[in-house]
């Protein structure tokens, strides 16, 4: 486990599921004499464990919390192997991959935080593997984790065209920059996005009994209202991430405020 967060690229370790090899940190918590429950963290799609996490102050808001942190790159994200089968990316695939870095680390329950196509990752381990996931928080992602989230169709167009510049759908663009920000594998992003969008249904969403926050922005027009995602919840509840859109609510520091009442609301 590692002490500080200074060098944390560098102290990624790495663990095989599946046949990937998958890419991930485990952080102590910093007070001394803190009980440190396990909160593992999973991150969007073209982004990775530095940048969902480590970037936005997460792991540091976290660990100074007392609480001990684990966040890994998804399969083709990040430091993790890459596959070019959209087969492989199974959106129930990544939530075993999730599951499994708990297994490795002989963590029997963990808080479960996902932020966008995390957040589904996130709820999709609570149903398949729900002993291991004690509390969950969906970021990023609200009712378009059941209703759907818009054709995304042209974003793997855009992240395979050889030009940026001939890109003219708005979400395309938007995507196709923070992949080449993040220096992503576009080609194992574009084979990732047609089947990691799987939904959730609202009979799913029903059996998900852990405790369960919510949290968009008000101005994301991706993710689709988080009350109503709650309220098909038998613990959910939602929190409104104000002003912010989709890629800037994640580091939003009412969000972390909300985050850390919550899992002291429902400790392990």
């Amino acid at each position: 486990m590692v002490s500080t967060l200074s060098g944390v690229t560098e102290a990624a370790a790495r663990f095989t599921h599946n046949g990937f090899d998958i890419a991930y940190i485990d952080l102590a918590p910093v007070p001394e004499g803190s009980r440190g429950e396990p909160v593992l963290l999973i991150h969007g799609f073209a982004s990775s464990f530095m940048v969902n996490w480590v970037g936005p102050g997460w792991t540091q808001t976290l660990t100074q919390a007392g609480y001990r942190v684990i966040a890994f790159d998804n399969r083709g994200h990040g430091g993790s192997s890459k596959g070019y089968d959209p087969a492989a990316y199974s959106v129930r695939f990544m939530a075993d991959d999730a599951a499994a870095l708990l297994d490795h680390l002989g963590i029997g329950q963990a808080h479960v935080m996902g932020y966008s196509m995390g957040a589904r990752i996130a709820a999709f381990m609570a149903l398949r593997h729900p002993e291991k996931v004690a509390t969950l928080i969906l970021g990023g992602l609200g009712i378009g984790m059941v209703d759907g989230v818009g054709d995304w169709d042209p974003i793997a167009a855009a992240l395979l065209a050889d030009d940026p510049a001939t890109i003219t759908h708005p979400r395309g663009k938007m995507f196709r920059a923070f992949a080449d920000q993040t220096k992503s594998d576009r080609r194992a992003l574009a084979a990732c996005i047609g089947t990691s969008r799987e939904l959730l249904s609202e009979a799913e969403a029903a059996r998900i009994a852990q405790p369960a926050l919510v949290a968009v922005g008000t101005r994301d027009d991706i993710a689709g209202s988080p009350e109503e995602l709650a309220g098909l919840m038998p613990r959910g509840e939602s929190f409104a991430i104000e002003g912010r859109d989709h890629m800037l609510a994640v580091g939003d520091r009412s969000f972390k405020t909300r985050a850390l009442e919550f899992l002291a609301e429902h400790p392990l």
